[in-house]
C-alpha cells in the first residue's frame, strides 16, 4: 500500500515539474564546435535525460562484459554445490534408513562435489555409512577426526560414547560423557550417560551433584528430579547404616521427605532411627510411608519395632496399623500374622479370609494353610489351603528388567538403569508347570477309605474322595520310620487329581467321617506309637508351618 502510495506521489511530482516547466517556457543556447545551438529548455532537459540513459547502459554494458568469466564460473559453481548438498541430503536420508548402498555412493558423490573442510555432515555422512556397513574402525576414526574440530566436537563424542557403549568399554563411555557434560551440561544424553555411570560405581555424591546441574539447566522435570535425588540419598543410607547411623539417617529421612512414596527410604530410616533410640521417630516414619502405600516389609518393621515387646504387644501394634488404611490386602494380613504369633485364631482367620476375598494370591492361601495347621490341625483343609495356594496368583516382589529380587536395589543388575526396581507381581507361572503337574498325575485316580488306612496303620491318612499320589503309595504300609517327603513339589503333586489332560479340580471339604477315621489313623502309627499332627503335617507336605513362614517372608 505504501509503494503504491509513493507510486502516485512521483508520478504526480514529476507531472507538476512538467507542468510548471510548461507554464514556464525558456530557451538554452551553447556553442558547439564553432556553432552556436538554440533550443527550448524543454527539449534540452528531455535530451540531457536520454544521454544519462545512454551513458548508464554503456557503462552495465562494459562492465558486464568484464564480469561474464566471474559469472559463468558462478553458476557452474553454484550448479555444483546444489548437487553436492542435494547427494548429502539423500546420503543421509539413505544412511537413516539402513540403505548402506545408497548413503555410500552419496557419501563419495558429496566428497567429490564439496568441500569437507567447509561441510562437516560429509564427515558424518561418512561414519555414519561405516556403522551401517559394520566398519566400525572406520567409523571411530572419523569421530576422533571430527573431535578436533570445535564445530563437531560434541557431535564426534556422542558418536565415540555409543561405539563405546557398544564394544561394552563402560570406562571410556563414561570418559566421553563427562567430556560432554563439561562442554554442555544441557545435553541430556551426557548428564543421563554421567548419572548412571556415577551411581553403577556408587559415587553417590557425585551423581547427585550431576542432578543438581541438570535440574539447574532445566534439563529433567521438578518431579523427576525430587525422586532420582530420593532415590540416590536412600541409596547412600544403604551404604552407610551399618558403619555411620546418623549419616544414614539424615540422607535417608531427606530421602523420606522427598518421597514419601519410597518404600526403601522409610525402612532405612526407621531402622537408623531406631539404631540410635529414637523409637518414635522410626514409628512415624513408617505409618506415613503406610499411609502413602501398605507394604509388607513396613508392616514388619512397624510390629515389631520394639524387640522386647511381647505378642499381644505386637498385635496391638498391628491394629494400630490396619486401622491407618482398613480394606487393604496388606493391613488384612499384617493383622491376621499377628494374631497367628498371639494365637487369636479367630481373629487371625476372619483378617485372612478378608485379606482372601480383596485380593487372593499365594500368601494369602499360605497363611490359611498355617492357620487351619494350627487351629484344627485337619490335614484335608490344609492340603486345600495349599493346592489353591499353587494356582493363586503370585505375591508382588520388586522386579526390575524381568530380574526378580528379594531386596530392592537403587540400580538394575541387567542395564545399570536407575530407578528401575517396581513393587509389582511377578510373571505368571508358566503353562509348563501345570502340563507337569498333569504329567505326575496321569495314573488313575485310586480312592482308598480312611477307616482301612487306620486299621493297616498306614502312617498317612488320605481324604475320602482324593487321589493316591506317588509320596502316599510310597509310604503305605510303612511307619514311623518311613522317610517322608522333604521337598515342596510334593505339594505340588498332591494338589493334582484326575487323568492327564483334565483341568486341575477344586478341592472339595472333606467328609466329616473320612476326616474323623484319618485322624485316629495319624495319631496310632504301624507301631503304635502316637504321632502328633504337626509331624504328620509335615510328612504329608515335607515343611512345617515354620518353615513356610521362613519360605515365605525370607
Amino acid at each position: 500500500m505504501l509503494r503504491i502510495l509513493a507510486f502516485f506521489l512521483i508520478i504526480l511530482a514529476i507531472s507538476l515539474g512538467f507542468g510548471w516547466l510548461a507554464d514556464n517556457p525558456g530557451s538554452v543556447s551553447f556553442d558547439w564546435q564553432g556553432q552556436t545551438v538554440q533550443t527550448s529548455l524543454m527539449i534540452f532537459l528531455i535530451a540531457l535525460g536520454i544521454f544519462v540513459v545512454a551513458v548508464m547502459l554503456v557503462v552495465w554494458l562494459i562492465s558486464a562484459f568484464f564480469r561474464t568469466p566471474h559469472t559463468i564460473h558462478s553458476w557452474f559453481e553454484t550448479r555444483r554445490r546444489d548437487k553436492g548438498y542435494s547427494a548429502l541430503s539423500s546420503g543421509i536420508i539413505a544412511a537413516g534408513a539402513g540403505d548402506a548402498i545408497l548413503a555410500r555412493r552419496m557419501t563419495k558423490q558429496s566428497q567429490k562435489l564439496l568441500d569437507q573442510r567447509k561441510e562437516p555432515l560429509i564427515r558424518f555422512l561418512d561414519a555414519q555409512t561405516a556403522m551401517i556397513e559394520g566398519d566400525y574402525d572406520h567409523a571411530r576414526s572419523v569421530f576422533q577426526t571430527m573431535e578436533r574440530d570445535p564445530e563437531t566436537r560434541l557431535l564426534a563424542m556422542r558418536g565415540l560414547y555409543l561405539e563405546a557403549e557398544r564394544v561394552g568399554d563402560d570406562e571410556a563411555a563414561r570418559f566421553y560423557a563427562e567430556r560432554a557434560v563439561r562442554l554442555a551440561p544441557h545435553v541430556p544424553w551426557a548428564g543421563g550417560a554421567v548419572l548412571e555411570g556415577k551411581s553403577n560405581a556408587g559415587d553417590w555424591d557425585g551423581a547427585m551433584e550431576v542432578l543438581e546441574a541438570q535440574k539447574n539447566t532445566r534439563l529433567i522435570e521438578r518431579d523427576e528430579s525430587r525422586r532420582t535425588r530420593a532415590v540416590l540419598l536412600t541409596a547412600k543410607a544403604m551404604d552407610r547404616v551399618e558403619a555411620d547411623p546418623k549419616a544414614a539417617k539424615s540422607a535417608a529421612l531427606e530421602a523420606h521427605s522427598l518421597a514419601p512414596e519410597l518404600v526403601p527410604a522409610a525402612l532405612l530410616a526407621a531402622k537408623a532411627c531406631f539404631r540410635l533410640g529414637d523409637l518414635r521417630k522410626g514409628v512415624k516414619v513408617l505409618e506415613k510411608s503406610w499411609t502413602y502405600g501398605p507394604h509388607p516389609d513396613v508392616a514388619d518393621a512397624y510390629v515389631s519395632a520394639r524387640p522386647g515387646d511381647s505378642v499381644d504387644d505386637r498385635l496391638k501394634r498391628a491394629r494400630h496399623l490396619a486401622a491407618l488404611r482398613p480394606g487393604n490386602v496388606e493391613s488384612s494380613l499384617c493383622l491376621a500374622r499377628a494374631a497367628l504369633d498371639a494365637h487369636d485364631l479367630t481373629l487371625a482367620r476372619k483378617s485372612a479370609l478378608e485379606a482372601a476375598e480383596i485380593e487372593p494370591r499365594e500368601s494369602v492361601y499360605l497363611l490359611l494353610a498355617d492357620i487351619e495347621e494350627e487351629d484344627t490341625g485337619e490335614v484335608g483343609r490344609v492340603r486345600e489351603w495349599m493346592a489353591k495356594a499353587i494356582r493363586a496368583p503370585r505375591d508382588p516382589a520388586w522386579t526390575a528388567d524381568g530380574v526378580v529380587s528379594e531386596t530392592w536395589a537403587p540400580v538394575s543388575p541387567v542395564t545399570g538403569r536407575l530407578d528401575a526396581f517396581e513393587w509389582k507381581a511377578p510373571p505368571q507361572r508358566a503353562h509348563a508347570v501345570q502340563a507337569h503337574v498333569l504329567e505326575e498325575t496321569a495314573a488313575p485316580a485310586e480312592t482308598v477309605d480312611a477307616g482301612a488306612n487306620a486299621k493297616t496303620g498306614g502312617g498317612k491318612p488320605q481324604v475320602a474322595g482324593h487321589p493316591k499320589t506317588s509320596a502316599d503309595k510310597a509310604n503305605d504300609g510303612k511307619g514311623d520310620g518311613a522317610p517322608a517327603p522333604t521337598t515342596a513339589d510334593n505339594a505340588t503333586k498332591s494338589s493334582a487329581s484326575g487323568k492327564a489332560g483334565e483341568p486341575l479340580p477344586k478341592y472339595l471339604p472333606p467328609d466329616p467321617a473320612a476326616v474323623k477315621a484319618a485322624k485316629n489313623g495319624a495319631h496310632t502309627g504301624s507301631q503304635g506309637q502316637p504321632q502328633s499332627d504337626k509331624s504328620q503335617a509335615k510328612s504329608e507336605f515335607g515343611r512345617t508351618s515354620e518353615e513356610r513362614k521362613e519360605a515365605r517372608f525370607g
